[in-house]
């Protein structure tokens, strides 16, 4: 972390953010809606710990954070390992400390007909989408529980409730993070935890362009008209960075155990 002779609680109080002296670890922080929480939470004067596979990409968040006066640190895992997990929490700890913020984000996708998926496809998707959440959330609510509490935020979907074809596996996966939200809010309340879900529909991030083509190639037809008629328009990066902001929060301390649709109304529509 920067040498300097500030402490992280000066340097946040100066940024005057709603965030300020805290510190938020972002799994999955090195790409598209990740790296937009990660910048977001740093604007806001927290210090950001990002774990994610991607080492050049999720180093380079780092740099930007760091460049424009923040304090982040990145830690290579795959988070669907468990070990790998032990060993980047336990760096977390060293080098960052305790943390007031998890943003659980890293998660995939397969769009495939559900009579073709593979054994291989399932756990493909659900080591990355749920099993990290679990072994990600495991470790949290542990140290978030020593140490006063804390905010969660899970990355879940309009998937998490609606059904979608071509994505069984992923609606799938999607409903069980979201279930884990809702349940970690109902354990962990009295412990000081507070616990929600984003659920976004589409969002212009590499992942959700790729999805949009593999749904047209699969003849889903996923062009401007069909995506205008369900959310008006796709969405940015930012705009979902926004909503996790908000939750982890003091500005949400009363929000727990709840999903917030970032789709413009899609979800409202059925």
């Amino acid at each position: 972390m920067p040498n300097d002779n500030k402490t992280h609680t000066e340097r946040a109080t100066a940024r005057a953010g709603r965030l300020a002296g805290k510190t938020a670890v972002i799994t999955g922080g090195a790409a598209g809606m990740g790296r937009a929480t990660a910048l977001a939470f740093a604007d806001e004067g927290a210090a950001v710990a990002i774990l994610d596979i991607q080492k050049e990409a999720g180093e380079e968040v780092m740099r930007l954070i760091r460049q424009n006066g923040g304090t982040a640190e990145f830690f290579e895992a795959d988070v669907s390992d468990a070990g790998q997990v032990a060993a980047a929490f336990d760096r977390v700890a060293e080098t960052v400390g305790p943390y007031d913020v998890l943003f659980n984000h890293a998660g995939t996708i397969t769009v495939k007909p559900l009579h073709e998926s593979t054994e291989e496809d399932y756990d493909r998707l659900m080591d990355i989408n749920v099993r990290s959440a679990f072994l990600v959330c495991r470790r949290a609510v542990k140290e978030m529980s020593d140490n006063g509490g804390g905010s969660i935020v899970i990355t879940a979907s309009i998937a998490s409730e609606l059904g979608y074809a071509l994505e069984s596996l992923y609606c799938m996966t999607k409903g069980a993070v979201l279930q884990l939200a809702r349940s970690i809010s109902v354990e962990y309340r009295d412990r000081g935890i507070r616990c929600n879900a984003v659920c976004p529909g589409f969002v212009k991030t590499a992942h959700g362009l790729r999805e949009i083509r593999e749904l047209d190639a699969a003849g889903q037809a996923w062009e401007e008209g069909a995506l205008s008629e369900a959310q008006g328009r796709i969405c940015e990066p930012e705009e979902v960075a926004a909503a996790v902001v908000f939750l982890a929060s003091d500005e949400a301390s009363f929000i727990t155990g709840n999903a917030l649709y970032v789709d413009n109304g899609w979800y409202a529509k059925g």
